[in-house]
């Protein structure tokens, strides 16, 4: 679906409320509302952030943690983008998990993104992309952060 014309959230001096999301994304504010109330339980943050090249805010989703020796550490697990009725979700890999994503416990159609998804040019890193208009890839979702969370700590 991506189609960047119609990004919302494109005004830098409102940082997005959930009023403005909602407005957005219309009958799908449901489906985010629903992904935002498992972030806490995920161990994630969520936070907005302008982006100058797109002319738009995109949500990042961090898990933050403090390791046994007391360093502080932050790991982006997820990029959120709000289009006009739906968002997207991008979950970056590098290449060398590719295989240990593909067994984790997703369906068939989120494996088949997986094994589909390109790396970004000179980057051994690749996408895990989803348009989500229904609930149903949500379970996938969180499934895949917390992998990204265990491979990647």
């Amino acid at each position: 679906m991506n189609d960047h014309d119609k990004l919302r959230l494109r005004e830098s001096i409102m940082t997005p409320t959930d009023a403005l999301v909602e407005q957005a994304l219309g009958d799908s504010y449901a489906i985010y509302k629903t992904f935002q109330d498992a972030l806490p339980g995920l161990e994630i943050e969520q936070d907005w952030q302008w982006y100058t090249p797109y002319k738009a805010w995109f949500a990042k989703g961090q898990h933050r943690w403090i390791t046994p020796r007391g360093t502080k550490k932050e790991k982006n697990l997820y990029w959120l983008y709000v289009y006009e009725g739906y968002f997207s979700i991008a979950i970056w890999f590098k290449e060398k998990n590719r295989m240990e994503i593909l067994e984790a416990n997703v369906s068939e159609k989120t494996k088949e993104l997986i094994r589909n998804a390109s790396t970004m040019g000179k980057l051994p890193t690749f996408p895990v992309l989803f348009d989500i208009t229904t609930i149903e890839p949500l379970a996938d979702i969180c499934e895949l952060i917390n992998c990204k969370k265990r491979l990647e700590k």
